[in-house]
């Protein structure tokens, strides 16, 4: 069954006007009248729907029912990830929402290429907001990933309102799956450096502000794979796949 995000309240009983992207996938798929849809709003559950009118610049439905299915995991996962070169992010909040992670922190460390401006940033975080409504959608998932604005490395690493920071390196002496086979599932920040890794300056201060140094193993993998191999990991072993 098609699902779609619906960023307004919905209620059983509702006669609704679908977005205009909505109405663009609907057209797309070619689905007619009377056709069932899911719609999902990012508060919780989904609604089943019907189309009762597609018209050329114009889609309706009627929300017919709901349920509190909801396939979040169990524990908060955030991907702190230094901003990589070109696309790449793209494809890292994609397969991160597909993973389960809760929210997407873009981090702007010292061996990061990317420089993004203030108009820049703002259209970068349309657009990967974007990628996590059509993640949420393809994924199953009732509630969107949290976007949260970039920030410099080494002001975010010095909060002290953050939940356990998981700094992937390949320097440290434990993995990240031997401690999280002997730790509870717990709310986590993964913490992941650009192309050239994060600089000796950065991990000594993200270790000094308690971050836990872990590696993922004795492979060194791209920026782009250790995050999304991390969650994956997490997920094997606290349980979420």
């Amino acid at each position: 069954m098609p699902r779609f995000y619906y960023p307004s309240p919905l209620a059983i009983g509702a006669s609704i006007t679908l977005p205009e992207q909505v109405a663009h996938h609907v057209r797309v798929l070619r689905l007619e009248a009377d056709a069932t849809i899911t719609l999902f709003n990012g508060e919780g559950g989904e609604y089943t729907a019907s189309l009762s009118a597609i018209e050329k610049k114009r889609v309706q439905a009627e929300v017919k029912a709901f349920s509190p299915h909801e396939t979040e995991l169990p524990y908060s996962v955030t991907l702190a990830q230094a901003l990589p070169e070109g696309s790449k992010m793209d494809w890292i909040i994609e397969k991160a929402v597909e993973l389960g992670a809760a929210a997407i922190q873009p981090l702007a460390a010292q061996r990061c290429v990317v420089r993004l401006s203030a108009e820049r940033a703002a259209k970068k975080m349309e657009h990967w907001n974007g990628i996590i409504v059509a993640a949420a959608e393809q994924s199953g998932r009732n509630r969107l990933a949290h976007l949260a604005d970039p920030a410099d490395f080494n002001g975010w690493v010095g909060q002290q309102n953050l939940h356990r920071r998981v700094l992937l390196s390949p320097r440290a002496g434990q993995s990240l799956s031997d401690w999280a086979r002997h730790h509870p599932p717990q709310a986590v920040s993964l913490v992941i450096g650009p192309e050239g890794g994060f600089s000796e300056q950065e991990e000594s201060l993200a270790l000094a502000h308690g971050a836990l140094a872990l590696s993922m193993g004795p492979r060194v993998l791209r920026t782009e794979t250790a995050g999304l191999a991390a969650l994956a990991a997490l997920n094997a072993i606290w349980g979420g796949i």
